[in-house]
């Protein structure tokens, strides 16, 4: 496991008024020049103009609407897929539409995207008139192509990055497109769709559409809650526009205003919604969500999402959270395979590659994606997990792998997919992605030659200095600032998230007790030196070589502070990421 070096965050030179000093210190470690960044109010969200292809998205919308055309959103299988998927087919009935209906391609059955095996189903299936995709189709030529010739409209929504050209539907709305200078490129599939439909509200109550119809005028913030969660689950970065529309997603949610399906999310996890935080809608919802996708159909994932029956939510949403245990145990047992492959290479910091590449015959491509990031955390190294795309026969290998990719600050992983593939013509078969996650697709018999590719490819871009883990601290906190006000100052201060990361700070602390919890977590007794108040401290999945200790009085501890909540009473409570005796 690569150790991690200490290092403090340094702040930009900024004014924010009206800013707790310890908030604005914190702010501005994170790049924030102005107050008007921290705004929470839907006026300052990014105007849905500058988005690029959005007159001719609105244009067809409309027009399908007038017409009645029979819609059919595509969507991925993932959860930022699913919230997109569930979103537009609340909205566009919201807006009018009186035959949408949505089609999640099967990952084991048709792969990723508008290829045109989904366009086939659709056909024979759906009979569409308009293919809305969301969170996909910038990489989707040839199925594009495919319902084009069958005389079908194409709408893309995506945020994935485009490659050397773009499909040819009819609309794309994608802020990363050519062209588009929509100043936020962080959406998420969700976020671009969100803008596209409120957009075509404005457009239709400009129309006098709502009147004409004798439609009551839906409020696009009603959506929010689908947004966030979202937002939040595809780990996009959490610039000032994201951070505003999951705040008020976050905001909703813990109003109890938002959908059965994350309600009962969320009451199967244990989660009071009035207590939600972002963290758990990355943490808690979205592995439940997800695991519909990763293990079975992301469309019971999307019904959950759709229905407006709290005791069918619930039903679903326990039988989803049933799927997401089956997820772990087929992680863990994953995970443990891939640790022990590695262990047995007996790798040093001179020896241990600048890519991992693992692969194993029995692994499930669902969960190949959480596996790459585990063994990335452990190794501070690109990772691509593969497995078979489709499970072979006894005593057979297969043929076609399917590989999931996740890497570390200062690697942009997509953009190192496209050098292998442009070094060595025919080794990836297909890639897409982004800069912190890829999938790509590959012969099986190409492994080997791919793994050389991957890491000749990264030793010749990779900086040395950026294969060391690093923890960015956020400096050392007053013994007076070890209170339950605090805390809850630093949790209403979020959301906290992907670029804009949770307060973590660093000190050293008295040691008073400590002990293990389920045979892998740490639980403590601390308190400040310059200080008699005692607090607890949690360490989760410890190293048992290291830990408990019982000769050690004194610890230095990168922690965040955290409230536990139990019984009604929150008490302060310090939440350890790395910890070392003194």
């Amino acid at each position: 496991m690569t150790a991690k070096l200490w290092r403090r965050r340094v702040s930009v030179e900024t004014v924010l008024t009206g800013v707790h000093p310890l908030l604005a210190r914190l702010y501005a470690a994170r790049g924030v020049r102005s107050s008007d960044e921290l705004t929470q109010t839907l006026a300052a969200l990014k105007p849905a103009s500058a988005l690029h292809g959005l007159d001719a998205a609105l244009d067809l919308l409309q027009q399908a609407l007038r017409e009645q055309w029979r819609l059919l959103i595509i969507g991925d299988f993932d959860a930022d897929g699913a919230t997109s998927t569930a979103l537009s087919v609340r909205a566009l009935r919201a807006l009018g539409a009186k035959q949408v209906d949505f089609l999640v391609p099967n990952r084991f059955t048709y792969g990723y995207g508008l290829t045109p095996g989904i366009v086939a189903l659709a056909l024979a299936e759906k009979q569409p008139q308009l293919i809305i995709t969301v969170d996909n189709g910038i990489a989707s030529h040839d199925g594009v192509a495919a319902a084009r010739a069958a005389g079908v409209r194409v709408l893309i929504t995506d945020h994935h990055l485009p490659g050397a050209s773009l499909p040819p539907a009819d609309a794309i709305v994608n802020p990363n497109q050519p062209g588009c200078d929509f100043p936020s490129k962080n959406l998420a599939g969700v976020g671009v769709v969100f803008y596209v439909l409120s957009a075509l509200r404005t457009r239709l109550r400009g129309a006098g559409w709502f009147a004409e119809q004798g439609l009551a005028e839906p409020n696009m913030a009603d959506y929010l809650d689908l947004v966030a969660l979202g937002t939040v689950a595809d780990v996009v970065a959490l610039d000032a526009n994201n951070r505003l529309l999951v705040q008020q997603g976050l905001a909703r949610i813990r109003a109890g205003r938002c959908c059965p399906g994350i309600t009962a999310l969320l009451k199967v996890a244990e989660r009071d919604p009035a207590r939600l935080q972002a963290t758990d809608l990355g943490f808690v919802v979205a592995p439940r969500l997800n695991a519909a996708g990763r293990l079975d159909d992301m469309a019971e994932g999307i019904l959950c999402l759709l229905t407006d029956s709290p005791s069918a939510a619930l039903r679903m949403a326990g039988e989803l959270d049933a799927l997401n245990q089956e997820r772990r145990d087929i992680e863990g047992g994953m995970q443990n395979e891939a640790m022990a492959a590695l262990n047995a290479l007996k790798f040093t910091a001179d020896t241990l590659p600048h890519g991992l590449v693992l692969f194993d015959r029995h692994w499930h491509q669902g969960v190949i994606g959480i596996l790459a990031g585990r063994i990335k955390e452990r190794y501070h190294r690109p990772v691509i997990a593969f497995a078979p795309a489709q499970a072979p026969a006894y005593g057979e290998q297969p043929t076609e792998l399917k590989g999931s990719a996740r890497s570390i600050p200062g690697v942009h992983i997509r953009d190192v997919l496209d050098a292998v593939a442009t070094r060595h013509p025919g080794l990836i078969t297909k890639f897409g992605g982004h800069a912190m996650a890829a999938g790509l697709s590959l012969p099986a018999v190409n492994i080997a030659a791919f793994r050389q590719a991957f890491d000749e490819v990264l030793r010749d871009w990779i900086d040395p200095a950026d294969l060391e883990a690093v923890l960015l601290t956020d400096g050392e906190l007053q013994a007076a600032d070890f209170t339950e006000a605090t805390a809850r100052l630093l949790r209403d201060g979020g959301p906290w998230g992907q670029a804009f990361p949770e307060p973590l700070f660093e000190g050293e602390f008295l040691l008073l007790e400590q002990r293990l919890l389920k045979e892998k977590h740490l639980k403590l007794s601390l308190s400040h030196p310059e200080s008699n108040r005692m607090f607890d401290g949690i360490a989760f999945n410890i190293d048992r070589a290291l830990w408990p200790n019982a000769g050690c009085q004194r610890v230095r501890l990168a922690y965040r502070l955290d409230l536990n909540f139990f019984r009604g009473m929150e008490t302060l409570q310090l939440r350890i990421e790395d910890m070392q005796a003194l």
